[in-house]
């Protein structure tokens, strides 16, 4: 295996955003290869902490390689972001960093099985602690729950025909690496001079059912936010437009002056509060054009941040 090397995304952003200090407590819920760690480090040195979170041990392996000359002002663990208030007390960091989405190492290892750009086992673990990989879900779910999947997470308007070309395959012959799949899904939908693999989203979709990405988000969201002292900020990298939306709405609904009886928000069952956060702005910050001629890959990430009060 490859070292983990990763270029962070929105790196000055976030730093703008958090603004390490000197004795701050700060938390990277996804370190990856530890370069906003490493970042938020210097800036809150020669006192400021971290405590780094991350479900792939390789990453995990990499930063503490990396960070090691930052002795105890890091803490590391080997757990879900969702985990993270398990470690931490309420209302005691200064900042909280969360990176969704899958690192560019893990796209490139194929035996990580992430990616259909060279061919190794359908895996697709970003914790390989767990048991479930993609291939349980390619050849062990039914062709309704994969087409539902592949619409719902990968935005497949194809889902159902290519569904029923994995059921069929799998009839004849288990699918066992990454290029299988990627053929049965060419068949299926074949290219025409499109400008994207017709597999990308399906192999996007899987791998978020697999690593359960969006409730992670859901509950990192919370875990975060719990543990952020009034003036913490909460900031989060988005490369999903379902992971966006979920960010938009948590942040919103905490910014609002109300909270209302039910499910239903009228004007009616509105009841006054005091907002209990503030959106930094309103629109997510993107990458510059410096960073996007520098890192392609960071063209889809999107950062928003919310100030608790």
């Amino acid at each position: 295996m490859t070292d983990f090397i990763h270029e962070p995304v929105l790196l000055e952003e976030v730093l703008t955003v958090l603004n390490p200090v000197s004795g701050g407590l700060y938390v990277d819920g996804t370190v990856g290869g530890g370069g906003h760690s490493e970042a938020i480090l210097e800036a809150c040195s020669p006192e400021g902490r971290l405590v780094g979170f991350d479900r792939d041990d390789w990453a995990l392996t990499a930063a503490a390689k990396r960070l090691a000359r930052f002795g105890d002002r890091l803490e590391l663990h080997h757990e879900a972001f969702a985990g993270l208030a398990k470690h931490l007390a309420k209302r005691s960091c200064d900042g909280v960093l969360l990176d969704l989405g899958v690192s560019s190492p893990q796209l490139d290892e194929a035996e990580r099985g992430f990616s259909f750009q060279s061919d190794g086992p359908l895996d697709m673990r970003m914790d390989r602690r767990q048991r479930m990989s993609a291939v349980q879900l390619v050849n062990e779910l039914e062709c309704e729950e994969l087409a539902e999947i592949f619409w719902k997470l990968g935005g497949e308007r194809k889902s159902r025909r290519i569904a029923r070309a994995i059921v069929e395959q799998r009839s004849m012959q288990r699918l066992e690496t990454t290029m299988q799949l990627a053929e049965v899904v060419e068949r299926a939908c074949p290219r025409r001079g499109a400008r994207s693999h017709p597999a990308t989203g399906v192999f996007q979709a899987l791998r978020m059912a697999v690593n359960d990405e969006l409730g992670q988000v859901e509950a990192g969201l919370n875990a975060g936010w719990s543990v952020l002292k009034p003036g913490g900020r909460l900031a989060v990298i988005t490369f999903h437009s379902g992971e966006d939306r979920m960010v938009k709405q948590f942040s919103r609904q905490l910014a609002k002056p109300y909270t209302v009886r039910g499910e239903v928000d009228l004007p009616e069952l509105r009841e006054p509060r005091e907002p209990l956060a503030r959106e930094l702005s309103r629109k997510a910050i993107k990458p510059s054009e410096a960073e996007l001629g520098r890192n392609p890959r960071s063209r889809s990430a999107q950062l928003r941040v919310l100030e608790k009060i």
